[in-house]
């Protein structure tokens, strides 16, 4: 079918109210569920052959996220759902307020190559959730996932609820030019101002996760070998290939060269002296991406790694010193396993610098110092982050994930995702008995008085 006739289908369907009591939600989250447990060997499989993905990354990154996305999903949907009273003024005497959700309509995903998996099904459970029906459009860049993730939609759903369409761009630019109710997109920022201009001529209502450059800050008096740790799992998980790997380090000048030897003796605990002969470290995704951080890829300042190997599409986890703010590497997000390490001696100043440049997706700060934490999570804009860690604010569904500025516009996970694709229609229920006639003409001096009183 052509991409507008599965629309004008899921119109159809919708209209029915088939997806709008909490029963038939609940049955489509479980279906789902169900089908990834059934699923799950394929899916893994298809993850290692679009990026090299271990079996346990797969898991731990993807599928049971989504797997715990649902299952909250189920536990809440039905109080998501209901009716939300709220206080009524007393110029409204005799009556009940209450805030309604109601679903959208047909939404559309466009998600991503780099977790193909989590960033299409768990956006999809969110709409589900929310009474929608979803057209699915996956990157073309991780083709097996792709075809997986059809499989496993169709099992579930007719195409009158949910469908998948594969393709590229042609098929993106098609679905774009369609009166939606709701688009939800993953990605570039280049290919996000794309998608906002194209929902902007059809007052479409959109929400971008774009990408960034995230700042990791270490001070003085940050642990260190924790700091290297952590930091060296979150820039490295799915091969430095996440939207919210801290892109960079700013440390303090004092704690550079320790914060180094730290960073090195991760590398070789957590991937080996040789990673590139680690079957559990990932790829980049095809050779585009590759040329791409070859280039960003500064022999002259890099201090640790860096080997590569051409057929395989591998990169060895890669420390770059000596770096600076107009280096090619520090100006566009990396997207892969090259860490520059830059300093600073002032925070203040260091302040200033990272709110000199674009509000990053995420921001993580290592620290003991709660002064310096306060700080740097107040007085900077950022999408999201963690004090003495990386990523782990992805992993909760009790908060919203999302950026700022062109790190993206709109956040979804567990409630937030129900409330993003859901309408709160905000509703006054006006009993009959009693009608105060002060806002009726025409109008006199003791209605005027009455209305001051109400209205002050």
């Amino acid at each position: 079918m052509e991409a507008d006739d599965l629309l004008n289908a899921q119109r159809a369907y919708f209209e029915t109210g088939a997806t709008l009591p909490v029963p038939a939600r609940k049955k489509a989250l479980k279906a789902l569920y169900q089908a990834i447990g059934e699923y799950e060997e394929r899916i893994c499989a298809a993850l290692r052959e679009d990026l090299g993905k271990s079996r346990s990354e797969s898991y731990m990154c993807e599928i049971g996220l989504v797997k715990s996305e649902i299952g909250y999903l189920l536990r809440h949907v039905a109080g998501f759902a209901r009716e939300k009273r709220v206080r009524t003024p007393l110029s409204q005497y005799v009556s009940r307020s209450y805030s309604k959700p109601s679903p959208y309509g047909c939404a559309l995903i466009l998600s991503p190559w780099n977790y193909p998996f989590l960033l299409t099904v768990e956006p999809l459970a969110d709409a589900l959730a929310a009474g929608n029906t979803v057209i699915l459009k996956p990157s073309a860049y991780s083709p097996c996932t792709s075809a997986v993730l059809r499989e496993l939609i169709a099992c579930c759903f007719p195409p009158e609820h949910v469908v998948l369409v594969t393709g590229g761009r042609e098929e993106n630019t098609k679905l774009l030019r369609l009166d939606f109710n709701y688009i939800l997109f993953t990605g570039s920022q280049s290919v996000g101002r794309e998608v906002l201009q194209q929902a902007a001529e059809r007052l479409i209502p959109v929400t971008l996760e774009l990408g960034g450059k995230s700042p990791c800050i270490v001070d003085e008096t940050a642990n260190l070998r924790l700091a290297a740790r952590r930091i060296i799992f979150g820039k490295l998980v799915n091969c430095g290939q996440t939207c919210v790997a801290p892109d960079y380090i700013f440390c303090h000048a004092g704690v550079k060269d320790r914060l180094i030897a730290e960073l090195k003796k991760q590398i070789v605990c957590q991937y080996g002296e040789r990673p590139l002969e680690n079957e559990n470290y990932g790829k980049i995704v095809n050779r585009k991406h590759y040329d791409r951080l070859i280039g960003l890829l500064d022999r002259e300042k890099l201090v640790f790694g860096g080997e590569t190997d051409e057929n395989a599409l591998r990169i060895a986890p890669a420390l770059l010193d000596g770096v600076g703010w107009d280096d090619p590497v520090m100006r566009e997000e990396i997207f892969g396993p090259i860490l520059p390490v830059l300093t600073y001696a002032d925070t203040s100043k260091a302040i200033r610098k990272v709110r000199s440049r674009p509000q990053p997706l995420a921001l993580y700060v290592f620290s003991s110092d709660r002064r310096n934490i306060a700080r740097w999570t107040t007085e900077v804009s950022f999408g999201g982050g963690c004090v003495n860690d990386t990523l782990i604010h992805l992993a909760t569904s009790e908060m919203g994930f999302g950026g700022v500025g062109q790190s993206g516009m709109g956040a979804y996970h567990g409630k937030r995702g129900f409330e993003t694709f859901s309408h709160y229609k905000s509703i006054v229920d006006k009993k009959n008995f009693l009608d105060l006639p002060m806002r009726y003409q025409p109008y006199t001096a003791w209605k005027d008085r009455l209305v001051r009183r109400f209205l002050k």
